[in-house]
């Protein structure tokens, strides 16, 4: 059995993040004897074939160098704003198709991660799986010509899959009745230890308005106006750094906030270790690998309750705490579990149970079923 990967995001090297939670899926799979080819594109003009841990890679080319900008930055949603990027995504979309038509074989699959462009441009000519990961579940929200192209690779696919049950809602409002599963990709967990505290606060994402970094700024300034020492260490790059940075300045947490800017995954595994309360205050997120993360090591997480799948990682209980996406609610939630020494040892029952759950071998275990299922539907 092959299942041809195909997506606009997956590592380019060892520790790159862009599509990183991808390739545990892939690894663990061909273990489990399923022959696993990736096809992606290229990234300013490095294309052609790899091979990752064993994974063969080929990146296909679509646009001159400088226009082949739409993958791995998070810009590709950007594409469909102006001429040049349509044209790009345009040949984008094709360069996956014919990447993906030289892959196929007997008994292959199509394993398409993002409906668009990957759903899209998969060859019509074989069974299709669909993954959603979150930005594609976003642009069904709020595009009426996304729905319509969407349900024409929802119609097509036999199993669909997402990462959050959030996810999973939008793609039954987008066509009702569909019957979607709803499977996080893995986290590769088997050396990692627990966190020991000591650290204060700790917020990993990408730095965009999503995300609402300013919210953990006005908060930390409540908490640190009434005499504690909590500090804020910010892990990330992005469009908003800018006005984060202004924004610290303006609320005089320049020696309470550190900004790190965008780390190796090593580097955050370290903080995270020393985290004693973790942040992750995105709206309608699609999955929120980061807050797995930091459950995964022991650490409570904060969401707000319009996080869409961070809801899922989330309940409140001994996993951390759900708030209102307001700087006093969230100021209150912060204080109180970074100053409760229980709160890390208690949070770790939940990790361990996300840990059991998103191994790559328990995953994929889940993913080779649905192939077979849709190879025998095929035939």
């Amino acid at each position: 059995m092959r299942a041809v990967f195909l997506t606009h995001n997956y590592p380019r090297d060892p520790g790159d993040l862009p599509g990183a939670f991808l390739h545990p899926l892939a690894v663990a799979l061909r273990r489990r004897d399923v022959d696993v080819r990736v096809v992606a594109p290229s990234d300013r003009g490095r294309g052609g074939h790899d091979e990752l841990d064993g994974v063969p890679v080929t990146r296909v080319r679509y646009a001159r160098p400088e226009r082949e900008d739409l993958a791995y930055s998070g810009a590709l949603a950007d594409g469909l704003n102006s001429p040049g990027g349509l044209l790009a995504l345009a040949g984008l979309w094709r360069a996956l198709r014919r990447g993906a038509r030289a892959e196929l074989a007997a008994d292959t699959l199509v394993h398409a991660h993002w409906w668009l462009p990957a759903g899209l441009a998969a060859p019509p000519e074989c069974p299709l799986l669909v993954t959603l990961h979150g930005t594609d579940g976003a642009l069904l929200q709020r595009s009426a010509v996304a729905r319509t192209l969407g349900r024409t690779v929802f119609r097509r696919a036999r199993r669909i899959t997402a990462v959050s049950t959030s996810l999973a809602r939008i793609v039954q409002r987008t066509l009702p009745g569909t019957d979607v599963a709803v499977q996080p990709m893995p986290v590769e967990t088997g050396e990692w230890g627990w966190s020991a505290g000591g650290l204060g606060a700790l917020l990993v994402a990408r730095l965009t308005e999503q995300k609402r970094v300013t919210l953990a700024l006005e908060a930390l300034a409540r908490i640190r106006a009434k005499g504690s020492g909590l500090k804020l260490t910010i892990v990330g790059d992005g469009p908003v750094r800018p006005a984060i940075e202004a924004r610290v300045h303006e609320l005089d947490l320049d020696e309470s906030v550190s900004l790190r800017g965008s780390l190796p995954f090593a580097q955050v595994r370290n903080l995270l270790l020393d985290a004693d309360v973790a942040l992750q205050l995105g709206r309608n997120e699609g999955f929120g690998l980061a807050a797995a993360e930091a459950l995964m090591t022991g650490v409570p997480v904060i969401v707000c309750d319009d996080g869409g799948g961070l809801l899922d990682l989330v309940h409140g209980g001994d996993d951390g705490a759900v708030v209102a996406p307001t700087p006093g609610a969230l100021a209150e939630a912060m204080a109180r579990i970074a100053g409760d020494s229980t709160a890390r040892p208690r949070a770790r029952a939940a990790g361990s149970r996300w840990r059991r759950g998103l191994t790559p071998d328990t995953v994929a275990a889940a993913f080779e079923g649905w192939y077979r299922e849709a190879l025998d539907h095929a035939g």
